[in-house]
């Protein structure tokens, strides 16, 4: 089982990044798949989550209108699109998959947001 996040780095206020997590070893399809961050000194929270079926959950005020998530089960691959980036959005973002009592998690992607 592998998740691998890519597409984070630095970006200046207000730009975007779009990250994706590409996963393999499982029935991708059949998973529940999450974006958590984590900043430093911070615990990590739920940014976006996507059912199996496309249900999206977990908009914080904070993320609302300028975060989304989408998934390509035939790419096996949930994407999170970050727009309006704001320096409090500087953490390492996680994916998760979750089925069940199963969860796989990712190794993170840096991302800050910085002048």
């Amino acid at each position: 089982v592998q998740l691998v996040e890519s597409g984070g780095g630095l970006v200046q206020p207000g730009g975007s990044l779009r990250l994706s997590c590409s996963a393999s070893g499982f029935t991708f399809s059949a998973y529940r798949m999450s974006w958590y961050r984590q900043a430093p000194g911070k615990e990590r929270e739920l940014v976006l989550g996507i059912s199996t079926t496309g249900d999206i959950t977990g908009y914080l005020d904070s993320m609302k209108g300028r975060f989304t998530i989408s998934r390509d089960n035939a790419k096996n691959t949930v994407y999170l699109q970050m727009n309006s980036l704001k320096p409090e959005d500087t953490a390492v973002y996680y994916c998760k998959a979750r089925f069940r009592q199963l969860e796989y998690w990712g190794q993170g992607t840096q991302v800050t947001v910085s002048s």
